[in-house]
């Protein structure tokens, strides 16, 4: 399938690893012009070349940018004034019981999750109107609908996440431009398995075992019962950062393996 994205150009932020490398690897697969993002060059780098060492034939390129503050989104649009397809896919996680949140980490959390991404959104969506065309993709969890107990502070910003994407939809109604949210399940990134390796050393459990306990106790409604992986999450934001998506719009389309049960 042709998804139409040769000669695009993309920027998926947060993409040395986990779900973001494998967006932004699909999508240069597709022929798009690629940007990755990470923290430091180092890791922006080894990326690239990962990404080129796929496919010679691959267009790739690097921005390193911190999204912790205005800075990181100023660094990157300095660099990269325009974009066809923007993936807000930059984000922090880590358990922790409510009554241990202190006010930064709320603000924290904030910033990188959601302002990155309202940000950027804001300054490329003028190009993308301009020219009737663009995909912004904000990548959400299932924690934005069934806000997790152990971080309360990361649901709150994922949903947030599918307000604003749907919010920014809403502007940019009967035009070619369409932003849509991604609802992530469980899946199996570099962050989550080092979370789940550390607290099977914990518990003196495997990773099988501790992985079968996270969906028995945990996410108990999972339909998958397993952790997705990255690739299974990057098929879908590929295909709505394609043209032939372009009736999908303003949606919050679930790659959570069946963890939400709401039917709509």
């Amino acid at each position: 399938m042709d998804l139409k994205l040769t000669g695009k150009i993309a920027l998926v932020t947060g993409s040395t690893a986990g779900i973001g490398f494998a967006i932004a690897k699909s999508l240069a697969s597709e022929g798009a012009h690629v940007y990755v993002n990470g923290r430091t060059q180092v890791r922006v780098d080894a990326a690239v070349a990962a990404i080129r060492s796929s496919a010679a034939s691959t267009k790739v390129d690097g921005i390193a940018a911190d999204f912790s503050g205005l800075a990181g989104a100023e660094e990157v649009i300095a660099k990269l004034p325009a974009v066809d397809v923007l993936v807000n896919n930059v984000g922090i996680f880590e358990p922790k019981p409510f009554a241990e949140i202190p006010d930064a980490d709320w603000y924290r959390f904030f910033e990188i999750n959601v302002m990155s991404g309202v940000r950027l959104s804001r300054h490329y969506l003028a190009g993308m109107l301009k020219r009737n065309w663009g995909r912004i993709l904000f990548i959400s969890s299932e924690s934005g609908v069934q806000i997790p107990a152990e971080m309360v502070h990361y649901g709150m910003t994922k949903t947030a996440q599918i307000a604003v994407a749907r919010g920014i939809a809403e502007s940019v109604a009967g035009t070619g431009v369409t932003i849509n949210s991604i609802l992530a399940g469980p899946t199996e990134s570099e962050g989550v398995s080092g979370f789940v390796e550390a607290m099977a050393k914990q518990q003196n459990k495997s990773k099988k075992e501790m992985e079968n306990d996270f969906f028995e106790h945990a996410r108990p409604s999972s339909l998958l019962k397993r952790f997705a992986t990255v690739d299974e999450v990057a098929a879908m934001a590929t295909y709505v950062a394609g043209q032939l998506s372009s009736a999908t719009n303003g949606a919050a389309l679930r790659v959570d393996g069946g963890v939400v049960r709401a039917i709509l």
